[in-house]
């Protein structure tokens, strides 16, 4: 019996259920990874104990010689792995990285330009019911009708008529490659800083699977728990000259004391990230992902853009069924051990609450060493339950698949990749 089991057996069952949860289901959503058993054992570290507000040698409490070097290690690799002047490592997640950026480089009512949340962008980058669309002004670019992709000449057209103070890039479900270069071109023309937000992507940037955009922008922000496969939080990267500015941004500007014990787990995931296996396991993700848009096109579903150049893809489900939602979708396929989520499409007809698509994605399979094999098996099981409109019959199963595929494939305690 563990000593949580002793002291609290409701909290420990919980957790429990959740491990088995994660155990027998596939995890299909892209923003959703399986960290480690090392990355785990620094966030469960007394690191947790430890008050730290500050910097590192430039603290408000005592005894902090020991954080002050896993937070400063964690600097040095987010630095090295990302190849980026300036790294602030504390900022609890991906949002509060963009906030921090916008309160060092910004006045409130000063005007953000990013892309359209329903085109595929990030509440953060301008949403009228978030603080980023709530203090700033904020206005959008989209993708084009036809294509569904970003039209570059289109989106510099649109930045240099909106004449915004910053333009920010990056999406939470836009499934091809980001064209960093013609952003920092835009930006320099539109004499605004450009941020480029890479929650997503950070673990296929520093894989080289994706363009850069470190060269390419004044500040960078990223979550590390999506394809860096690293704990839950976020940093800021960001050029010499305002690294003061941004180190003040985060504290005191929007956060108190730092959690040390993330940071310490940060650390370990992008030294994680270095190792040459760590490019072999982006490149699955890529390859995993398009071998499942191909399942999934092979069987009539229409996917955005027609494809996917990276983790993620996005199933347009009124190619087959109009009157499919995918609220309903995603809830079929969790009952057969597939958890995806449903997502507005470019152009939906459809509510956020109820949408016409479905976003997939493949980090999580692919922690699992899950290959192409495995890819098209689910993308027919997906295409199974979704055909069937639910049948119980069918999802049952497919369930009894899911759970045979999972003992396959289990978690790693240590991730070979």
């Amino acid at each position: 019996m563990s000593v949580l089991e002793e002291v609290d057996p409701q909290v420990a069952a919980i957790i429990q259920a959740e491990r088995r949860r994660q155990a027998e289901t596939l995890e299909l959503i892209a923003s959703e990874n399986h960290v480690s058993a090392p990355v785990l054992e620094a966030l469960g570290s007394v690191l947790t104990d430890k008050y730290a507000e500050g910097y590192p040698r430039k603290r408000y409490y005592c005894g902090n010689e020991y954080v002050d070097s896993v937070e400063q290690l964690a600097i040095d690799r987010a630095k090295d792995l990302f190849n980026a002047e300036h790294a602030n490592v504390q900022p609890h997640c991906g949002t509060s990285a963009n906030l921090a950026v916008y309160l060092a480089a910004l006045k409130p009512g000063a005007k953000i330009m990013g892309m359209n949340l329903a085109h595929g962008g990030h509440l953060s980058h301008g949403m009228r019911i978030n603080f980023s669309g709530i203090v700033y002004q904020a206005a959008s670019y989209g993708v084009h009708e036809k294509t569904e992709m970003l039209d570059m000449d289109d989106v510099r057209r649109q930045v240099l008529a909106e004449k915004p103070d910053m333009l920010v890039c990056g999406a939470s479900a836009y499934p091809r490659l980001i064209d960093f270069a013609a952003f920092g071109a835009i930006a320099e023309e539109a004499s605004c800083p450009l941020l480029s937000d890479i929650a997503h992507i950070a673990g296929l940037v520093v894989a080289k699977v994706h363009p850069d955009p470190v060269p390419h922008s004044d500040f960078v922000t990223t979550t590390n728990h999506k394809t860096l496969r690293g704990p839950r939080g976020g940093i800021i990267l960001c050029r010499k000259e305002w690294a003061k500015k941004i180190d003040e941004a985060v504290f005191p500007g929007i956060q108190g004391g730092p959690l040390e014990h993330v940071i310490a787990a940060k650390a370990v995931a992008f030294h994680e990230a270095t190792r040459p296996r760590f490019k072999d396991y982006a490149a699955q993700i890529i390859a995993n992902a398009q071998a499942l848009a191909e399942a999934l096109m092979d069987r009539g579903w229409r996917l955005v853009s027609g494809g996917t150049d990276n983790h993620l893809m996005l199933v347009d489900l009124r190619s087959q069924n109009e009157d499919l939602t995918g609220h309903q979708a995603a809830q079929w396929l969790a009952e057969a051990g597939l958890i995806a989520n449903k997502n507005a499409i470019p152009f939906d007809p459809r509510p956020p609450v109820s949408t016409s698509g479905l976003r997939l994605g493949t980090p999580a399979l692919t922690t699992r060493c899950m290959g192409a094999e495995e890819m098209r098996l689910i993308g027919g099981w997906i295409d199974e339950v979704l055909s069937s409109e639910g049948n119980k019959t069918v999802i049952m199963r497919i369930l009894d698949g899911v759970r045979q595929l999972c003992r396959r494939f289990p978690i790693p305690k240590y991730n070979r990749f």
